[in-house]
Order: structure tokens, then C-alpha cells, then sequence
């Protein structure tokens, strides 16, 4: 399904209003929601975790300027 320029105009739109109203956390969860899906996150996230350590997976969320905390 081709996504016309007006449509784009008003997920922009309510993308926007969601990251005024909502707190960091629902703002996550909103985006989550309405973000396509593909595949099975649980097993690759699992298949991640197998092959490397923690110190080098919050090394690289850090890199892509997640914040991550204790």
C-alpha cells in the first residue's frame, strides 16, 4: 500500500502530539505499537544474548545514544 503525502502529514502530526502528551515510557510503548513488525524479536534478542556479552550490548545501545542506566 503506497502511503500518500497527506497521510504522511498527519502521522507527523500525531506522532507529535503523542510526544507532547505522553511520558517517556508511553511514548515508547505508543511507538512500539504502531511500528511494523517483522520476524521474532524475542529469539533474536535471545540469539544476541548468546553471542554477546552485556558489557558490549549497553556499550553499543550507548553508542547509538540510549541512555542506560543501573
Amino acid at each position: 500500500m503506497a502511503v500518500q503525502t497527506e497521510d504522511i502529514k498527519v502521522l507527523e502530526k500525531v506522532v507529535n502530539l503523542a510526544r507532547n502528551e505522553l511520558n517517556p515510557v508511553e511514548y515508547a510503548r505508543f511507538l512500539a505499537m504502531i511500528t511494523p513488525k517483522s520476524g521474532d524479536s524475542v529469539k533474536q534478542l535471545r540469539e544476541l544474548r548468546d553471542k554477546e556479552k552485556y558489557v558490549d550490548i549497553i556499550n553499543r545501545l550507548k553508542k547509538r545514544g540510549v541512555m542506560v542506566t543501573p
